[in-house]
């Protein structure tokens, strides 16, 4: 990961109207401490938290034990005689701060939410230094969920990506330790870290399947959030991978660039795109909704929802379609709303992640930090997708190869050899056009002919094993296929030429 948290959440209590750009954040547990908690500058730095958050202060009150001022607050009296009682019992002398960090970890996993979160002082200085030093790490947004590390997202062209990793992974271990039952804030300290370093993650893929071993090389993170190309019949297709301080600006310019090329139509792709700042999510639903029609709904604790309408701003004048996926989260999930319910754009592929609440991260007087949900967004129509997600009024799903598992080029395979890894390297190698017979996790004579096709192509040593370079060409081979025969992709296409009537 590229060293971000799960901060998936929208915050703003009291704010009314919509306000400038930089100020409503949708975050994703951050890269950094304040990633952590904002989220969405990631992409560009660690792993992330995606969530959905805006610039709003809150104040916390930290009580202690020791503040008489507190102690006639009866719903505390239970806390004071525990810890009172183990500070004059307990057989060995004990850590003050540990014990109040447990204790306040234990009030936030009592709340049942995967979204907030503390970090103690120690744990936000080492995340917020590893995070402001450099934008290195995998590249990939993560959170917890249910005791587990799970995929968000890996940012496009990252290591993550590069590695195989993809939306709903579970990582296990990190390097050979159990991250079972650690927060994202944690997790991310074990895998983020310099360049040129590697990192290994031991994913399951599947709930039934085995766990398999990614060895991944950190790396700078992209931090690019906008790519544009020219398809065919003067259709464009840009590709938004966050929402990131300046990803509206990117857009603008990607829009000037296609309209230059003649751009007739438009497919937004916001797939495996974990979320971003709220202002940015709010301008770039502008661009695709009529002045004064709603773009989403922000609902804080004992609020009624309040509407955020679109301006008379700048417009995409030419048909869109939005193309999206179960990596496709947070801010990326009320551009979706807003296009689909205001817009009436269709939007192609499959459901996407779930998630519909803010959260608020606040700095605490000793340099910790704690991040709760504090409210909720709603669609343009005021539907609450938290957990749900987005229903595509076209679905597409991804070929079935397209969920294969990462093959370990250090793991020789040769003929005569059964597992399910080799399984997999035979539906690849069926995948890109190399029959291996049957595809039944035997290594037999046909499995070798078709990794002797393979490497003969890729001019590569003719030895019929697998392994080595071998191996990562025909990971690479499969991603290209993917990449080049994209079924949402192209009916996306497909919907748009029917529409511009050609």
């Amino acid at each position: 990961m590229d060293d971000r948290e799960n901060n998936d959440g929208l915050e703003n209590e009291t704010e009314t109207g919509y306000e400038p750009r930089g100020k409503r954040f949708i975050h994703m547990k951050p890269f950094s401490l304040v990633m952590l908690v904002f989220g969405l500058v990631l992409a560009t730095a660690a792993v992330t938290f995606f969530a959905l958050t805006t610039g709003e202060d809150k104040v916390v009150e930290v009580i202690s034990p020791q503040n008489n001022t507190n102690v006639d607050r009866k719903e505390f009296k239970k806390l004071y005689d525990a810890y009172d009682e183990m500070k004059k019992t307990y057989y060995n002398d004990i850590d003050e701060t540990a014990i109040i960090d447990g204790a306040i970890n234990g009030m936030i996993e009592a709340l049942g939410d995967p979204f907030s979160d503390y970090l103690s002082e120690k744990e936000a200085r080492q995340l917020n230094e590893s995070i402001s030093s450099s934008f290195e790490g995998i590249g990939a947004e993560i959170q917890e969920l249910n005791g587990y590390i799970n995929v968000v997202s890996p940012i496009k062209n990252s290591p993550a990506e590069r590695a195989g990793l993809l939306p709903n992974d579970l990582i296990i271990a990190v390097d050979g330790t159990s991250i079972q039952g650690m927060s994202s804030s944690e997790a991310v300290l074990l895998i983020r870290g310099e360049k040129g370093t590697t990192v290994t993650l031991s994913v399951r893929r599947g709930e039934m399947s085995e766990p398999f071993d990614v060895k991944i090389e950190r790396d700078v993170i992209p931090i690019e959030t906008v790519y544009a190309e020219m398809l065919d019949d003067h259709i464009a297709h840009i590709h938004i991978t966050s929402f990131s301080e300046h990803t509206y600006e990117e857009l603008l310019t990607a829009l000037d660039e296609m309209e230059k090329q003649g751009m007739e139509g438009l497919i937004v792709d916001v797939r495996q795109n974990p979320g971003g700042m709220l202002n940015t999510a709010i301008d770039i639903s502008d661009l695709f909704v009529e002045k004064d029609k709603n773009l989403f709904q922000y609902e804080g604790k004992g609020n009624n929802p309040e509407i955020y309408v679109a301006s008379n701003g700048r417009k995409v004048e030419v048909p869109v379609t939005l193309v999206i996926d179960d990596g496709s989260a947070s801010a990326s999930e009320i551009l979706a709303g807003a296009l689909k319910e205001s817009a009436k754009v269709p939007l192609i592929g499959i459901k996407t992640y779930g998630k519909g609440t803010v959260q608020t991260p606040k700095d605490l007087p000793d340099g910790s930090n704690l991040k709760l949900t504090t409210a909720k967004w709603l669609t343009p129509d005021g539907n609450w997708i938290h957990e749900k997600g987005i229903e595509p009024d076209i679905v597409v799903e991804y070929p079935s190869y397209a969920m294969l598992p990462f093959l370990d080029p250090s793991v020789e395979m040769n003929e005569g050899m059964v597992s399910p890894s080799i399984k997999a390297a035979e539906e690849m190698l069926a995948a890109i056009g190399f029959e291996p017979g049957d595809v039944d996790g035997l290594y037999d004579n046909s499995t070798k002919e078709a990794v002797e096709a393979l490497q003969e192509k890729l001019s590569l040593k003719v030895n019929g094993i697998l392994s080595g370079d071998t191996t990562y060409g025909l990971m690479n081979e499969l991603r290209d296929k993917i990449k080049n025969d994209d079924p949402q992709l192209m009916k996306a296409m497909e919907v748009l030429k029917e529409q511009i009537g050609k």
